[in-house]
């Protein structure tokens, strides 16, 4: 089970926070789909060359405050 719960509302925010710190991901790297968190997860430790916990912690950090575009 993953470590982080993103819903489909909130995607598009994530999303465009991740294409700002790291521009080389491609749509494909970032197609997701509610459920499918450690897919995500997997994917894109591997794209950003970081572990997946680190990847949990961005998630997670973006989610905090969804309205802000910081991440």
């Amino acid at each position: 089970m993953a470590q982080v719960s993103i819903s489909n509302k909130d995607w598009p925010r994530v999303k465009i926070k991740l294409k700002r710190k790291y521009n080389h991901l491609s749509e494909e790297d970032l197609q997701y789909t509610e459920g499918q968190e450690d897919k995500l997860i997997t994917t894109l430790a591997e794209r950003v060359n970081r572990n997946a916990d680190y990847v949990v912690f961005t998630l997670k950090k973006a989610l905090v405050n969804i309205d802000n575009n910081r991440l």
